[in-house]
């Protein structure tokens, strides 16, 4: 049976997935706003490019606030839209299948279309329809942007979870695979198991392990899970390498090879 914490840690990473805020700290996102204000005020089509969690869809929704957002997926259900409203928006829309037919039922039934997509996306028949196109960089690209993400992050934990005590950010690497998806799903996690204790922590691997045990290797294979937080956390502490193998009681060549195995995690 799941623990209380690895199930509510499975309803976090469940509510915040798709949960992105867009912030105009620096000046590309400031100016990607500019422009999304700018659109509200013109009736042209657009399209914004960008990674996951970069903030495409809240700049669309914030452009067409009343207009149904559909996944360029769902193609039967943008067919129906385009026949029931004069204002759609369309995420993923490199996902569609038949662009050139949605295209088309747009300029026929006179439908303003705002739409995201990955910034590498690209096809014959975008020219005609969107008089628009701009990027939002990903947050890699936008540190100020992520330090105030962090902080609203940071508060929604606090509320989420009804906790007083504040995220230890000193040594926090923020994960920016998925921009602020999997940053805001990372600060939410570790604002939850901070105060973790040590029944908790075994029972979260556990339940994680349990799902990964199959081959005739896994005590080699699964412990990389104790090493690489050990080695971290160690050198984040005693700053040298030196200074680690001796609190550990480890050869320095073997402390060093623990490193060279799990470079990918350090």
């Amino acid at each position: 049976m799941m623990s209380v914490v690895v199930l509510v840690v499975v309803l976090v990473v469940a509510l915040v997935v798709d949960a992105t805020n867009f912030v105009t700290a620096c000046a590309s996102s400031a100016q990607a706003y500019k422009t999304a204000t700018l659109l509200k005020t013109l009736n042209v089509n657009a399209i914004i490019g960008g990674e996951v969690g970069v903030g495409k869809k809240t700049l669309a929704k914030y452009i067409l606030n009343d207009a149904p957002v559909i996944d360029g997926s769902n193609y039967d259900e943008i067919l129906i839209s385009l026949q029931s409203f004069k204002e759609i928006i369309i995420v993923n829309f490199e996902k569609m299948p038949n662009i050139k037919k949605v295209l088309d039922l747009i300029k026929k039934n006179s439908v303003r279309l705002i739409a995201t997509a990955k910034s590498s996306f690209y096809n014959e028949y975008i020219d005609d329809i969107f008089s628009v196109k701009f990027d939002i960089p990903p947050l890699s690209q936008r540190p100020e942007d992520v330090e105030e993400l962090k902080k609203i992050y940071m508060q929604e934990a606090s509320n989420f979870f009804n906790i007083s005590t504040t995220l230890d950010i000193k040594n926090f690497r923020p994960d920016l695979s998925q921009n602020s998806n999997s940053l805001k799903r990372q600060i939410m996690i570790s604002s939850l198991l901070q105060d973790i204790n040590d029944v908790e922590l075994i029972n979260i691997l556990e339940n994680y392990i349990e799902g990964k045990l199959g081959s005739n290797s896994d005590y080699r294979n699964l412990l990389y899970l104790y090493e690489v937080p050990l080695i971290r956390a160690g050198l984040s502490k005693y700053k040298s390498q030196l200074q680690l193998s001796n609190k550990l009681g480890l050869n320095r060549n073997t402390l060093r090879k623990k490193i060279a195995d799990n470079k990918q995690y350090l």
